[in-house]
């Protein structure tokens, strides 16, 4: 399945509630089913900049895909980055470092963190495109 599909799988799942206690309920969630990293993969290098809370996240190709495991020590934030691996693993290098993320705004999810969080969502976007871009290069 595609990014364009999957995004559109979880604009589907967040329009089945009615209200954003529902929605946090369901990230804390998502947080629960997300790929652990593995512990020693907790490292400096891998955590992400520009977030309040810690997040690492780790990618490995495999067959030409990109695999992410990710952690957060905050259960919203895990829930965030839960549901952008779930976007972006298991696809191409080329199609994640091209791809828009259109659901964060179609399911109203930015309007609905605070100021810092928001930040962190970007810094979390850019460091899997990151990751994307670089495996890219590896493979040219």
């Amino acid at each position: 399945m595609g990014i364009e599909e999957i995004q559109d799988e979880i604009v589907d799942e967040f329009s089945m509630f009615d209200d954003w206690m529902q929605r946090y309920e369901y990230l804390i969630d998502l947080g629960k089913s997300l790929p652990l990293i593995k512990e020693e993969d907790k490292t400096e290098e891998r955590l992400i900049k520009g977030c309040q809370s810690q997040v690492w996240v780790h990618a490995e190709m495999k067959e030409d895909k990109l695999i992410f495991t990710a952690d957060s020590d905050a259960i919203i934030t895990k829930g965030i980055i839960a549901l952008l691996i779930r976007v972006f693993s298991n696809q191409t290098p080329q199609d994640i470092a091209q791809s828009s993320i259109r659901f964060i705004d179609e399911i109203g999810l930015k309007e609905h963190l605070s100021p810092t969080r928001a930040n962190g969502l970007v810094s979390m976007i850019k460091q899997l495109k990151h990751y994307a871009i670089a495996f890219q290069a590896k493979m040219n």
